[in-house]
């Protein structure tokens, strides 16, 4: 199911990016796409004790409405955000569908291997992309190589026209700096799970997997919000380089808040 949804999503957003009058269409289907994905990973998420996809899930509701309304009105601004998706979406796909997905889950497991030795942590490696330390494994998987939040960066920088400089500077704002805090994180993760630095509050953290608390903590809290705090940063940064993105950001923030108001005073 996970598969067709995404392939709904990759057609449709491919069909938004081709002028015509079918892309508010297009670009709706895809976002639904989108949100049913979100749904049909909840179970997964929760299995693992991960509560911000979830969340995203129950998030994307009340923004499929405004999405939809404002995509109908031909709102520039939720066109260009729909156009962030669609790029998002085609810069992600090719890794979750090609063996692209296997090159780059390989090119992330030597590097952290080798930045783990660099550091002094001792491993040994029980698959191709599976360490083992301590009894406790932790496997590079494609979540772990960062390519989700390049392709949303990039998607974001590709939201609204821009000149070939900035596509280039933006290029070089998102990729290194995206992939190098992710092998840290990764780094950060193997180290503090196999070497249990936070068994803390079981009742909350645990799945029954022996010492799993330290990877809830270490991968699902500190490491999520570290992530978040990132990609703000990231996006400061392609703000003041594109300083459009900024103006389309403030429109989404109102037009968002204004629908989102109305029906909510409406319900009162």
């Amino acid at each position: 199911m996970e598969a067709l949804l995404l392939t709904a999503a990759f057609v449709s957003f491919i069909l938004f990016l081709i002028p015509g009058r079918h892309r508010p269409y297009a670009g709706i289907a895809g976002w639904l796409s989108m949100s049913l994905f979100l749904f049909a990973e909840v179970p997964h998420y929760l299995s693992i004790n991960n509560f911000l996809y979830p969340t995203m899930a129950a998030l994307s509701i009340p923004f499929m409405y405004v999405t939809t309304k404002r995509l109908l009105a031909g709102d520039t601004n939720v066109q260009y955000l729909t156009r962030a998706a669609a790029v998002a979406v085609l810069v992600y796909l090719p890794f979750a569908y090609t063996p692209l997905g296997d090159w780059l889950i390989g090119v992330v497991t030597g590097e952290v291997g080798w930045l783990l030795n660099l550091v002094g942590v001792q491993f040994s490696m029980y698959d191709w992309n599976m360490f083992i330390r301590n009894g406790l494994r932790v496997e590079i998987i494609l979540g772990c190589t960062g390519i989700q939040s390049v392709a949303i960066m990039l998607g974001v920088a590709a939201a609204v026209p821009t000149e070939l400089r900035q596509k280039i500077l933006a290029v070089l704002v998102v990729v290194p700096t995206i992939y190098i805090l992710n092998l840290v994180r990764n780094v950060f993760v193997i180290t503090a799970y196999t070497g249990q630095w936070f068994p803390y509050f079981p009742e909350i953290a645990s799945n029954g997997e022996y010492g799993y608390e330290s990877f809830f903590w270490a991968h699902n809290v500190l490491c999520e919000l570290g992530a978040l705090v990132a990609l703000v940063i990231i996006a400061y940064a392609l703000f003041a380089l594109i300083p459009d993105l900024g103006r389309m950001a403030g429109g989404l923030y109102q037009a968002y808040r204004d629908d989102l108001t109305r029906v909510i005073s409406r319900d009162r």
